[in-house]
C-alpha cells in the first residue's frame, strides 16, 4: 500500500524491536496539527503545541512502546532530545521536527535506544511502499493492521497513515496521524482545513470512550503541485481523514464489527454530531451489536441523553448490514421486521440510521462493538 509515499517529497522508514518502535518521516513544507483535548497531556504534545505555531515542519519522529506522558520536566527534556536526535541525523532545525509518542503512560523514554534506532534507520529513508509500511508498523501498539489512505484529485494528492485501536474517543483517541499533500497552501489555511477535517473524522470515532494523553495529527504540505482551490482541498483532506478514522474504528481492540451511525433530521450539524457520537459510544449499544440483538430502544435512549433536542415519538431508525436493511422504528412506532434487523447485525460492517425529524442537521460517527477481548487486552496492557 502506498499513500504518504505517493506524495512527492515524502520519504519514510521505521523499525520495530519488540514493543519498541521508531518511525521517521521526512517532508518539508507548511504544517499544521491537531492535538488531544485531554488536560493530562503527554510531553511531546505540550512541546509541539508551541512549536507548530511556526507553521512549518521538515520531518517527524515517533516512538512506540512508551507514551512519555505524566513524566514531568524530564518528559519535556526527553521530547526535546528526540527532536534533536532526528534533526542531527537529517540536518534539520530541531524546532522543525515533529515529535510524537505512544505506549504505556507514566514511563520514561529510553533515549539511548531511540538515538541508536534513529541512527540505524535514518539512512533507509525512501519513497516507496516498503518504506511507508515500515513506518506504519513502527508506530503500532495494540493495532492489528497498518492504516493507510490516499486521495487523488486533479492537480494534487493527499496521503495519510495513522495508528489507533484502543483508548479512542471523541476529541481524538490514542491515535497518531500523519497526513501529507503536494498542494501549495498557507499554514493558516492548512490549519483551518485540518481543524474541519478532524472535527468530521477523528473526532467522530469512538472505540471505548477514553480520550488519550497523546493524540496528534500532523499535516504537512510540500507545495510541489502548486496552488489548489481551498474548498476542494478541504473536502479531499476530510475524505482522507474519514478513511483513516474508519480504519481505526474497524481495528478497535477486540472488535468484531465496524459500526457506522448516520444521523439526519437534527436541528443542526452540531446536534447531529452529538447524537451520532453518543450512540456509537454507548456500551449498551455496542454490546447489543456484538450480540446481534436489534435492541433499538438502546439506540434511541442513547440519542436521548446526548443533549440534542428532538421528539422521541417522531424518531425513525434503520439497521443495515450484509445487503439487508430493516426499519426497527418508524416515527416512534416499533417495526415488526426485527428478524431482518437481526440478520443485518451479522455483518462485519453495521450501519445505524436515525432520523430525528427535527431539522436539516446531518453527521456520521464510527465505532465498533464491545467484546470480551477488549477486557482481556486492556486488563493486561502493561504486563
Amino acid at each position: 500500500m502506498q499513500s504518504i509515499c505517493a506524495v512527492e517529497g515524502v520519504t519514510a522508514t521505521g523499525i520495530k524491536e519488540g514493543k519498541f518502535g521508531l518511525a521517521l518521516i521526512r517532508a518539508e513544507g507548511t504544517a499544521a496539527a491537531a492535538f488531544t483535548k485531554n488536560i493530562a497531556r503527554a510531553a511531546p504534545i505540550i512541546m509541539m503545541q508551541e512549536r507548530i505555531k511556526k507553521g512549518r515542519l521538515g520531518a517527524t519522529i515517533t516512538n512506540s512502546g512508551c507514551a512519555n506522558a505524566l513524566t514531568g520536566q524530564r518528559g519535556i527534556t526527553d521530547a526535546e532530545e528526540m527532536a534533536a536526535i532526528a534533526a542531527n541525523e537529517l540536518s534539520l532545525d530541531p524546532l522543525e521536527v515533529g515529535v510524537a509518542s505512544t505506549g504505556v503512560i507514566s514511563r520514561y523514554l529510553n533515549i539511548p535506544l531511540i538515538r541508536d534506532q534513529c541512527h540505524r534507520i535514518a539512512p533507509l529513508l525512501d519513497h516507496n511502499p516498503a518504506a511507508e509500511i515500515a513506518a506504519a508498523k513502527a508506530i503500532m501498539t495494540t493495532d492489528l493492521v497498518e492504516k493507510h489512505a490516499l486521495v487523488k484529485r486533479e492537480g494534487f494528492t493527499i496521503g495519510g497513515i495513522c495508528k489507533g485501536s484502543g483508548m479512542i474517543a471523541p476529541n481524538m483517541g490514542t491515535m497518531l496521524g500523519y497526513v501529507y499533500t503536494d498542494a501549495e497552501i498557507s499554514a493558516p489555511d492548512l490549519q483551518e482545513a485540518l481543524k474541519t477535517a478532524v472535527r468530521r473524522s477523528f473526532n467522530r470515532v469512538v472505540v471505548d470512550g477514553d480520550t488519550s494523553t497523546n493524540d496528534v495529527v500532523f499535516c504537512t504540505a510540500t507545495g510541489s503541485a502548486g496552488k489548489v482551490p481551498l474548498a476542494e482541498f478541504t473536502t479531499a483532506l476530510e475524505q482522507c481523514c474519514v478513511s483513516l478514522g474508519r480504519k481505526i474504528a474497524c481495528d478497535g481492540e477486540g472488535a468484531t464489527k465496524l459500526i457506522e451511525v448516520i444521523v439526519r433530521g437534527a436541528r443542526s450539524e452540531d446536534e447531529a454530531d452529538l447524537v451520532a457520537r453518543t450512540v456509537v459510544s454507548s456500551p449498551l449499544v455496542k454490546t447489543a451489536i456484538y450480540g446481534e440483538d436489534p435492541n433499538w430502544g438502546r439506540i434511541v435512549a442513547a440519542a436521548g441523553r446526548s443533549g440534542a433536542e428532538f421528539d422521541p415519538e417522531q424518531v425513525s431508525c434503520w439497521i443495515s448490514g450484509s445487503g439487508l436493511k430493516a426499519a426497527v422504528c418508524e416515527q416512534g412506532i416499533l417495526s415488526e421486521d426485527l428478524k431482518t434487523a437481526k440478520a443485518a447485525l451479522g455483518s462485519r460492517e453495521v450501519q445505524i440510521e436515525l432520523d430525528l425529524a427535527a431539522g436539516d442537521g446531518k453527521a456520521v460517527a464510527w465505532g465498533c462493538d464491545l467484546t470480551e477481548k477488549y477486557v482481556e487486552i486492556n486488563g493486561k496492557y502493561t504486563t
